[in-house]
C-alpha cells in the first residue's frame, strides 16, 4: 500500500514534523478503501517533502508590479516571476495582473512558501511550467489569495502538493481553482476555493489527507479525471473537513472515490429538493468504485447521493444522504457490511444490480423502494437471475412509498434485523417485501408491514414466519403484539403509518404453532429499530390468532 504522510511543514527551521489529529471514528474503520488504494499509482507525496533548513530558504518580495529577491534562482520580469531551478523560496506581498511561475526543468522538488501573498490577474497566479514536484506551503498565521480571471487559479503540469497552518483563498471566474495535470495531494491548511468550473483537479489523483476545504464549483467540485490509466483517476479522502457546493458532482473520479476517514460534506445541483436534470450532480461519483470505510460523508444531492458505474462499498463510517434520485447506486453491486447508512430521503433508497446488506446499520427512507436489485436487461415484472436482495446480518430499518425490500430477482433473508415500512397507500402488487423470484427466510428477525406486507410467496420451509391480514387498514400509531396463546410476548411493534398487513419471522417461531395477535396497550422490550421491540410483557386485546407457515 503507498504511504500517504499526514504530515504540517514546521514554521520554523524545518527539523521536525507535527502531525494532524484525526478524529477517534464513531465505527470500526474497514478496510475496503486501503485494498482499492493499494492498487492505484502510488501517491508522490514523500516526508522528506515536508523538511528543509531555514538557512536554505530565498526570501522574494512581491512589490505590486515587480518582485524584488537576491536568489539567482529567480527571474523577475515585470510583474511576473519565474523560479527556475529546485529549491524553497518563501514569497511575501502582492502582484496585480502578475504570477508566479515555476520553470525548473532540472531535478528536485520546488517549495513555494507563502507568507501573506496576494496575487491578481486574467492569467494563473501561481503556474508551473515544468518541474519535478512542487509543494506549496501555508506559513503559520497568515493569509494568501490567488486569483484569476480567465484562467486556472492555480495551474500545475506538476504533482502539486499543498501544506501548512495558513489560509489560501483562491478564485478562478471562468476555470478551475486548483489544476494539477499530475497528481494532487493535500495535507494541511484552510483552504477556500470558488470556481467557475471545476474547484479542485488532479487529473491522475486527489489526495486530501487533512485541512480544511470549502469548495463552491460552477463545474464540478474534487475532481479527477485519467481515463487513459485504470490506476490513476481516483479521489481518496483520509482526513481533514471538506465541505463542496457544486452545480455539477460535488466529488467525481474516472476510476475510485475511497474515503477512509475526514468528514465530507456534499451538495450537488442545488440539493435533493431539486428535481435531477440533464446534467449530472451526484454527491459522490465514480467510474469503478465507490468504497467507505472510515470518517463521515453527508450528502444533499439532486441527482445520486453515492453513485458507481460499477460498485459501491461501505464498510466503516458513517454515511447520510438526501437526494432527489437515488441514495446510493450502483450499476453492478451495492455491499454494507459495517459502519452507519442513513438515506433520509430519496427516490430509491439503496440500488444495484444485487444489494448485500451484511453488517453495520442501514436506513433507508424512499418515496419508491427503499432496498431495490434492479436488472435493466429485463422488464419489471420479470424474475431476473442476476438480480438479488440479501440481508444476512447488521440492521435494516426501511420506510418506503412503494416497496420496501424490492428485487427484481431472488429475495434472502438470512441473518439480522429487518423492520420494513412499506406503503400505506398501494397495496396489490406492490409490498414491504417484493421479489420477481423466490424468497427465501432462513434467520434473523424480520418484521414487515404495509398494505401488503409482502408480494411474494412466503417460503413453506426455512425459518418460521406468520402473517397477518386485518379486515381494515390500521390507522398509523396503532401498537400490534404478537405473544404465545399462553400470553408470552414474542415482539411489539407501534406504526409510524398506516398498514393493514403483517408479516413476522424469528428464531421464536415453529411452523404449524398457532400464536395469538394482540392491537392496543403499549410497546415493551428490547427495541431492535423502527419500532419493533422483543419479548417484553404483552397488553392490548387479542384481535385473531394466526398459524405459522400458514396466510
Amino acid at each position: 500500500m503507498p504511504s500517504i504522510p499526514r504530515l504540517v511543514a514546521p514554521a520554523v527551521l524545518g527539523l521536525a514534523l507535527v502531525a494532524v489529529p484525526v478524529a477517534t471514528p464513531a465505527y470500526a474503520a474497514g478496510t475496503a478503501a486501503a485494498t482499492a488504494l493499494a492498487a492505484n499509482q502510488a501517491s508522490h507525496d514523500d516526508t522528506a517533502d515536508h523538511t528543509w533548513n531555514e538557512s536554505d530558504v530565498a526570501a522574494v518580495t512581491l512589490t505590486g508590479s515587480s518582485a524584488t529577491t537576491t536568489s539567482s534562482n529567480v527571474t523577475v520580469s515585470g510583474s511576473t516571476v519565474t523560479v527556475t531551478a529546485a529549491g524553497t523560496y518563501r514569497f511575501s506581498g502582492s502582484l496585480t495582473s502578475g504570477q508566479i511561475v515555476v520553470n525548473s526543468t532540472g531535478t528536485g522538488i520546488v517549495r513555494l512558501i507563502l507568507n501573506g501573498v496576494t496575487i491578481s490577474g486574467s492569467a494563473a497566479a501561481v503556474s508551473v511550467v515544468a518541474a519535478d514536484e512542487v509543494l506549496i506551503n501555508l506559513q503559520a498565521g497568515s493569509t494568501n489569495r490567488l486569483t484569476a480571471t480567465a484562467a486556472h487559479a492555480v495551474d500545475s503540469a506538476a504533482d502539486l502538493t499543498i501544506d501548512g497552518t495558513g489560509a489560501l483563498v483562491v478564485t478562478s471566474s471562468a476555470n478551475d481553482g486548483i489544476n494539477s495535470a499530475d497528481g494532487l495531494v493535500i495535507d494541511a491548511g484552510a483552504i477556500t476555493v470558488t470556481a467557475g468550473d471545476d474547484a479542485i483537479r488532479g487529473q491522475d489523483y486527489v489526495i486530501v489527507n487533512g485541512g480544511t476545504i470549502t469548495a463552491t464549483a460552477g463545474g464540478d467540485g474534487l475532481k479527477s479525471d485519467n481515463d487513459a490509466d485504470t490506476t490513476r483517476g481516483y479521489v481518496y479522502v483520509s482526513g481533514g473537513t471538506v465541505g463542496v457546493t457544486a452545480t455539477g458532482d460535488a466529488i467525481t473520479a474516472e476510476t475510485d472515490v475511497l474515503v477512509a476517514g475526514g468528514a465530507i460534506t456534499a451538495k450537488s445541483g442545488g440539493g435533493s429538493s431539486v428535481t435531477p436534470g440533464d446534467t449530472s450532480a451526484k454527491g459522490l461519483k465514480a467510474g469503478v468504485l465507490v468504497a467507505i470505510s472510515d470518517g463521515t460523508v453527508t450528502a444533499d444531492s439532486s441527482d445520486d447521493g453515492v453513485h458507481s458505474d460499477a460498485a459501491v462499498t461501505v464498510d466503516g463510517g458513517t454515511t447520510t444522504v438526501a437526494t432527489g434520485d437515488d441514495g446510493l447506486h450502483a450499476e453492478t453491486n451495492v455491499t454494507i457490511s459495517a459502519g452507519a447508512v442513513t438515506v433520509t430521503k430519496s427516490n430509491e433508497g439503496i440500488e444495484g444490480l444485487k444489494v448485500y446488506l451484511t453488517g453495520g446499520t442501514v436506513k433507508s427512507t424512499a418515496s419508491d423502494d427503499a432496498v431495490n436489485a434492479s436488472d435493466p436487461t429485463y422488464e419489471e415484472m420479470q424474475n431476473s437471475p442476476n438480480a438479488l436482495v440479501s440481508v444476512t446480518g447488521g440492521t435494516v430499518l426501511v420506510d418506503a412509498g412503494t416497496d420496501g425490500l424490492d428485487s427484481n430477482g431472488a429475495l434472502t433473508l438470512g441473518g439480522g434485523t429487518v423492520v420494513v415500512a412499506g406503503s400505506a397507500t398501494r397495496g396489490g402488487g406492490e409490498g414491504g417485501l417484493d421479489s420477481n423470484g423466490a424468497l427465501t427466510i432462513t434467520g434473523g428477525t424480520i418484521y414487515s408491514t404495509g398494505i401488503s406486507a409482502t408480494t411474494s410467496t412466503l417460503p413453506t420451509s426455512g425459518q418460521g414466519w406468520v402473517s397477518v391480514t386485518f379486515s381494515a387498514n390500521q390507522a398509523a400509531g396503532t401498537i400490534v403484539h404478537l405473544a404465545t396463546t399462553s400470553g408470552t410476548q414474542i415482539a411489539s411493534y407501534q406504526s409510524t403509518k398506516a398498514f393493514k398487513a403483517v408479516v413476522f419471522s424469528s428464531s421464536s417461531i415453529t411452523r404449524g404453532t398457532t400464536y395469538a395477535v394482540y392491537t392496543g396497550g403499549s410497546v415493551s422490550g428490547t427495541s431492535v429499530g423502527g419500532g419493533l421491540y422483543t419479548g417484553g410483557t404483552l397488553s392490548g386485546t387479542q384481535v385473531t390468532t394466526v398459524t405459522a407457515g400458514t396466510r
